[in-house]
């Protein structure tokens, strides 16, 4: 007959074998929900320079105070 570990024994290595298999789960659907939120976030910094340029046709080299819209022209500018 072959040797075995005590039931408690087994018992607490199926408990821990199980608790590293359901981390590991967790840590997949996390990369997961990243991989995404890298795309999303990648998407809205590409509409935001798309935005800033659509801006910039309009208004020139300037700042803009994202709080209140007041629009101030960029030192660089003033100089040309």
């Amino acid at each position: 007959m072959a040797k075995k570990i005590k039931k408690d024994e087994l018992a607490k290595l199926q408990e821990l074998v199980k608790s590293y298999n359901q981390h590991q789960l967790k840590l997949g659907e996390l990369e997961v929900e990243k991989h995404g939120l890298l795309h999303s976030v990648s998407n809205v910094q590409q509409d935001l320079q798309k935005f800033q340029e659509e801006l910039k046709d309009s208004y020139g080299d300037v700042s803009i105070d994202i709080n209140d819209g007041k629009v101030k022209e960029n030192e660089s500018s003033k100089k040309d």
